[in-house]
This record gives C-alpha cells, structure tokens and sequence, in this order.
C-alpha cells in the first residue's frame, strides 16, 4: 500500500509518501509544495492544486492522510491553511483516492504512544521507523511522513468501519458499517 502523508498549509505544504507492507513501512519521497509569498491567494492555491495533482500521478497512492485543521491564534493564516486544505481534499477527491484524516493528538499517539508528545519525539521516531539516517527535512515534510505513518500504523484497526459500498469509504463510515 502506498500511502501519501499531507501537512496543509498555503505556504508549505509537506508531503511524505511511505510503501507499508506487512507493518514495514519505507520512505519513497517526500518534500514540501511552497507557494511565492507575493502572489495573491488564488495563484498560490492553484499552484497547490497543479502539485498535487503532479503527486498523485506520480505516486499513484492507495490512500492520503492529512491532518485536521487547528488553529492557534493567528485565525488569518488558518484561514488561508483550511482555503489550501480545501483544494487538496478537492485534488484527491477527484482522482477517487481514500482520504483519511488524522489530529495532531492522533499522529504522536501513532508515532509516539504518547498523544502529548513534542515535536521532536515525533521526529525522532519517524526517523527510527523509516530507518532513516538523518532527521527528514523541511519539518513540513518531516510531519507528513508523521501524517502517513500514523495511517499506515492504524489503518488495521479501522478496516472493520469501512463502507464496502462506497469506493474510497474511510472518511465517513456509516453507522450501518461502523456495527460490523
């Protein structure tokens, strides 16, 4: 299974794919989509949608997980970030690719065992469980491959609420599914 880890943004946004087989996951790529900061909000947010619609046929992913939006205190740049969020979501659904979505609590919880874990636990174990040299870099990219990760550890547990009847089900599983 090829899984492609996404952290939102409207600057940066990371991008982390990972092969998972058998509970072995390897890192295949990973890298960052930036925007210029002078151009105005609609050029940047075409410019996610043409990259991603570039790493979606090059990978050609069985599934991308991406992280909910939060907000810390600045509402502007969320705003700008759930805009960008919003276009990858549209990329992805419209090459009919599984989208599941992870909380920041949920990736350190999967990577970590620990849902309050500091970033740089994070990255840490990222790197042990890639086997990795070094750290990944930019951070962006570093937390996608968290975002990934995080899928590929927990989507065993999650097969039993997926719909069957919907192609690309594990967004919102139905109640009816969920009781199976």
């Amino acid at each position: 299974m090829i899984i492609l880890g996404i952290d939102p943004g409207f600057a940066i946004v990371g991008f982390g794919a990972v092969a998972s087989e058998r509970g072995r996951q390897q890192l295949m790529r990973c890298g960052v989509i930036t925007t210029p900061a002078g151009q105005p909000l609609p050029a940047r947010l075409l410019r996610i949608e043409d990259d991603m619609g570039e790493l979606l046929t090059a990978f050609r992913p069985d599934a991308v997980a991406i992280e909910e939006l939060f907000f810390n205190n600045n509402i502007t740049t969320g705003i700008g970030v759930a805009q960008a969020r919003g276009v990858i979501l549209a990329a992805v659904e419209r090459r009919g690719i599984p989208i599941f979505e992870y909380s920041p609590s949920q990736v350190k919880q999967a990577v970590v065992g620990y849902g309050k874990a500091e970033k740089k636990q994070v990255m840490e174990m990222t790197k042990r469980l890639l086997h990795l040299p070094s750290l990944p870099r930019p951070d962006d990219a570093a937390d996608a491959l968290a975002i990934a990760l995080c899928h590929a550890r927990s989507f065993t547990s999650r097969l039993a609420v997926l719909d069957p009847a919907r192609p690309g089900s594990g967004r919102y599983p139905t109640r009816e599914s969920s009781r199976r």
